[in-house]
């Protein structure tokens, strides 16, 4: 098969009836332009071109073959001109991977915000704990809380989250406040994925690091559910602090063992490939940087 940039070397030649027009119009040498046709009609094996000293015409041969090639290279040339704007402006579909925890109004009202801004971009969202194969799914941007894998993926990171030991003020009322960590043994408490509701708590106090066993009567797999039943007195909780904060400055909930906490957990985005990132991705990466987000500590 004849070499594509020699097929459209060719069709230059044919649109401008002259190798120094055509030559001028690519930016490459008129000898180079001359030598590649040749080369051309050499693999062909038909000639395409009349060459005179005063003038350049197409062989009926050479017209047909324009013809045929001129269509499909213009078609080609389109394709490459859409996607290179695709590429340099922020449209198109970005489809976006969440775990449960970011099911919430603020997160939210920044998608919405960000669709505002970029009404030519549209997104898939994915909101999942469930783990996504971001190539398999074709997913452009997925954010993940805690600590990576060994990936592929290209990781940036967006913050931190610490959990903090809580309950109600009705579930301490009458039972002894742990003083360390191994008292936990002794409470009820509301777990995060626990299995056969038991679960390991990590917990740091400066250079401290103890992991201490811990049941309850419910276990759950989100936090809003988590956030529920320690609201409602069913125990001790470990939870992010964007779930607690507010019920800590009002009294609603109490910090138990306040100088312990979770190790901080990092937030990263995630992507395929820092290669050629599409505009909208780019653009979608630099709000979540911009963005003062409940979720983590920058």
């Amino acid at each position: 098969m004849a070499d594509l940039n020699d097929i459209a070397i060719f069709v230059k030649v044919a649109q401008f009836e002259s190798f120094s027009r055509a030559a001028h119009a690519l930016g490459m040498p008129v000898s180079t332009v001359s030598r590649r046709i040749s080369e051309l009609e050499q693999q062909l094996g038909v000639t395409l071109l009349q060459r005179t000293t005063r003038k350049l015409t197409l062989t009926v041969q050479g017209l047909d073959y324009f013809h045929q090639c001129q269509e499909p290279l213009n078609i080609l040339a389109d394709a490459e001109r859409v996607l290179t704007q695709t590429q340099k402006k922020p449209e198109g579909i970005l489809r976006v991977t969440v775990p449960v925890v970011l099911r919430e109004q603020a997160f939210l009202n920044f998608v919405s915000d960000f669709l505002k801004n970029y009404p030519r971009i549209r997104i898939d969202l994915f909101i999942t704990n469930e783990f996504i194969n971001f190539v398999e799914q074709n997913v452009d941007v997925g954010i993940r809380f805690g600590d990576l894998e060994d990936s592929s993926l290209i990781a940036k990171k967006l913050g931190a989250n610490v959990r903090y030991l809580v309950a109600t003020p009705s579930y301490l009322e009458g039972r002894p406040l742990p003083a360390r960590p191994e008292d936990l043994h002794a409470h009820q408490c509301v777990l995060m994925n626990g299995k056969n509701v038991e679960a390991r708590w990590d917990l740091v106090n400066g250079k401290k690091q103890v992991s201490v066993e811990v049941a309850g009567a419910i276990s759950s797999r989100d936090f809003n559910s988590v956030s529920y039943f320690t609201h409602n007195g069913h125990g001790i909780g470990l939870l992010p602090f964007n779930y607690c904060n507010d019920m800590l400055a009002d009294g609603r909930l109490q910090r138990v063992l306040p100088q312990w906490s979770s190790p901080q957990i990092p937030v990263h985005a995630l992507y395929p490939t820092r290669k050629f990132l599409p505009a909208r991705l780019r653009v979608f990466l630099e709000a979540l940087e911009a963005w003062d987000s409940p979720f983590w500590n920058k």
